[in-house]
């Protein structure tokens, strides 16, 4: 089974993303912070992660920045909302920092699972 971390402040947007995956074969993990993440993934082995990027304390660009010095390889979905050029400089700064694809909020279920598609070909790849 592919196990996914999803870390994201909002528990709403949380809840919505576990119920998709589970319900197409994942198995999913949530952390509310970026702390609460990084705690899980010296924990557990995932198989990827989705990171929100702007989340209060430690952004999004921090987070993929400490998953990745643990685990090199891992691949990352990195979602944020808003289709401001502020925005985009995000996404753009966390494919640099490693993010194997973005998706920006809101988004529907059928969109996460083709982009999950991606990812899950990047850990196997």
């Amino acid at each position: 089974m592919f196990r996914v971390l999803v870390i994201d402040d909002d528990k709403f947007v949380r809840i919505s993303i576990r119920t998709v995956l589970e319900a197409d074969g994942y198995e999913v993990d949530e952390a509310k912070d970026a702390f609460e993440g990084m705690a899980l993934q010296k924990t557990y082995k995932f198989d990827a992660a989705i990171v929100d990027l702007l989340m209060p304390h430690k952004d999004g660009l921090e987070t993929i920045q400490g998953l990745k010095e643990h685990n090199p390889n891992l691949p990352i979905l990195a979602i944020s909302g808003g289709a401001t050029s502020a925005h985009q400089s995000f996404f753009n700064a966390a494919t640099l920092m490693g993010a194997t694809a973005t998706l920006e909020k809101p988004f529907g279920g059928e969109e996460l699972l083709s982009t999950m598609a991606t990812v899950v070909a990047a850990q196997v790849a």
